[in-house]
């Protein structure tokens, strides 16, 4: 007979990483590590790392005038998405998921656009799906359901576009796709060991570096578990506004639904309490976190090119990086695209953007103020709830799938 702590063990592993997690399950786990998130430093964000990144490289070859930038791994938003990279290809690892997958140029061409276009509308808009979005629900922010619903608009006209480009253009990504260092049977078991001994490298080295910061330590740690979690449960919220319209599968609308109600109740709790504060302005300051000047057209704006650019690319701002992390090279291009263009939109694009529009059109609009904490709670739970009901509905009659 085996050894029964052996089997235990295994069958542990096999649970976590030989197969993948409910999407719900991940959005649960990534609700709560984003409130953990707010309470060490501030809230989960995407779009702040490109940006971070790209001006790293201007100012390291001397364009554009971009200087006194925060190296990566000093900036909060640059170090966590770099973990959170890390982390999504640890996970890919431990499940013997890694592999370079370099598809046709088509393809490629594709993420570099989609990098771009989520670039200027993140930067335009104040926000990704993340920041702007997963985040801004949860804070309150009435700019954040207008982004929501850009972003929806988005997805719509790039979906008709990928389909007109299968009919028109049936070459331009076709193609064979190169896949190298894949798991093969028994010749994989190096991928979960080099996982292994990534992990503990990472959390034993950022540990001691930011020991004497315990904020930045917490987004070191928290983003390499994001990363994990974000691979081993696919969360993808590109999915979670595309597939209504593609496939009317709700697994993946459902698994943002969830991280969205406890992300929801955590920040609510925070904001109201005034957890860590002592003095009215200190109260004010917090509950005004993560909610942009955006209500209502800047929002609107920046949401349709942040879509377009999303389902282009097949990945939003920490979708790419996760999708990056298993070894997508589309996504590393979408991810240069980001980067690159970020830095350009906001310090070229943005300023002009945002003088022109007028003040009506970049509001700060914090619901609690208008309805009350309870009314602006309900007013996101009754969305979502009619949100939920329209995507289970959808998948059982195909009404709006494969526009």
């Amino acid at each position: 007979m085996g050894d029964p702590k052996n089997g235990a063990w295994r069958q542990l592993w096999a649970t976590f990483f030989g197969k993948t997690w409910p999407v719900w399950a991940g959005g649960i786990v990534l609700a709560f590590l984003n409130i953990c998130l707010f309470l060490a430093k501030s809230p989960w964000g995407g779009s702040g790392t490109y940006t971070n990144w790209g001006e790293n490289v201007y100012q390291a070859i001397g364009l554009f005038g971009i200087d006194h930038v925060k190296p990566v791994l000093a900036h909060s938003y640059g170090l966590l998405g770099f973990m959170t990279l890390l982390g999504a290809f640890a996970g890919a690892l431990f499940g013997r998921e890694f592999a370079l997958r370099i598809p046709p140029m088509g393809e490629m061409l594709k993420g570099l656009i989609g990098g771009v276009l989520m670039a200027l509308g993140a930067t335009l808009g104040i926000g990704c799906t993340i920041g702007g979005f997963l985040s801004g629900w949860a804070a309150l922010s009435g700019g954040a359901i207008i982004l929501a619903l850009g972003f929806l608009i988005g997805t719509y006209f790039a979906l008709k576009y990928l389909i007109w480009e299968m009919e028109a253009l049936p070459k331009m990504s076709m193609g064979k796709t190169y896949t190298f260092l894949a798991a093969k049977g028994a010749g994989g078991v190096w991928q979960p060991i080099l996982g292994t001994i990534l992990t503990i490298f990472l959390l034993v080295s950022f540990s001691m570096r930011f020991r004497a910061d315990n904020g930045m330590a917490m987004f070191a740690i928290i983003g390499l578990v994001i990363g994990i979690v974000l691979q081993r449960s696919r969360f993808c919220i590109v999915r979670a506004f595309r597939e209504p319209f593609m496939t009317g599968e709700s697994e993946a609308p459902v698994g943002v639904m969830a991280a969205l109600v406890v992300g929801i109740i955590g920040f609510t709790v925070i904001k109201y309490m005034g957890v860590g504060t002592s003095t009215p302005g200190a109260a004010r300051a917090l509950a005004m976190v993560w909610v942009y000047p955006h209500f209502w057209l800047r929002a609107i704006i920046g949401g349709v090119i942040f879509g377009l650019g999303m389902t282009v690319a097949g990945g939003c701002a920490v979708g790419t990086l996760w999708r990056a992390g298993e070894g997508h090279i589309k996504l590393w291009f979408s991810a240069i695209g980001f980067m690159l263009f970020a830095p350009i939109s906001k310090k070229f694009i943005v300023p002009g953007f945002a003088e022109m529009l007028p003040e009506w059109a970049k509001q700060k609009v914090f619901l609690p103020d208008r309805f009350g904490y309870g009314g602006a709670v309900l007013i996101f739970l009754v969305i979502i709830a009619l949100w939920y009901g329209f995507v289970k509905w959808n998948e059982r009659t195909g009404k709006f799938s494969a526009i």
